[in-house]
């Protein structure tokens, strides 16, 4: 079977308090908004999957937790190497996915999902936007072997998109 992976990045965060640490940053109204509309639109395309993962920076983990709501899913495995992580970080999360998986959406943060975005297929995505979503499939049975190229865009959809597939 081959893989799936469905990037999503998180919802708009709020700046209002400048005392808070980076990590600890909440979605605001905006991003509250965003993320369960894009949720439901993944529904609305039939889209499964099997297995979330998500940074544990707060802005991710709650976008996560809506689209965990969404599909009534309770099982949300964090991996704290997607905060802030560049391409090489990101693809060893992805290479250490588990191969009982087959479709995964990982929850995290740019600029190090449009990296590994384009850097995986050939995507050539300038910029995710704030629960912006990318699909990309591997012709692989095992998360291993996903390397730079190897994979093909399926959808690339955000918030502002009306052109939905």
């Amino acid at each position: 079977m081959a893989k799936q992976l469905l990037l999503v990045r998180h919802g708009k965060s709020d700046w209002g308090n400048l005392d808070l640490k980076d990590f600890d940053r909440p979605l605001n109204k905006r991003g509250k908004e965003n993320v369960p509309e894009m949720a439901e639109r993944l529904l609305k395309k039939g889209f499964k999957f099997d297995l979330i993962v998500s940074s544990p920076a707060k802005r991710a983990k709650t976008t996560a937790k809506f689209f965990a709501e969404a599909y009534n899913v309770d099982d949300i495995r964090y991996e704290e190497s997607i905060y802030e992580a560049n391409t090489t970080t990101l693809l060893k999360v992805v290479n250490g996915l588990d191969d009982a998986a087959d479709i995964i959406v990982m929850f995290g943060h740019n600029p190090g999902f449009t990296d590994l975005a384009n850097e995986l297929s050939d995507a050539d995505i300038y910029n995710i936007p704030t629960a912006g979503m990318v699909l990309m499939s591997f012709p692989f049975d095992s998360w291993k072997m996903i390397s730079k190229g190897t994979g093909d865009l399926v959808f690339f959809d955000y918030p502002k998109n009306s052109d939905e597939m």
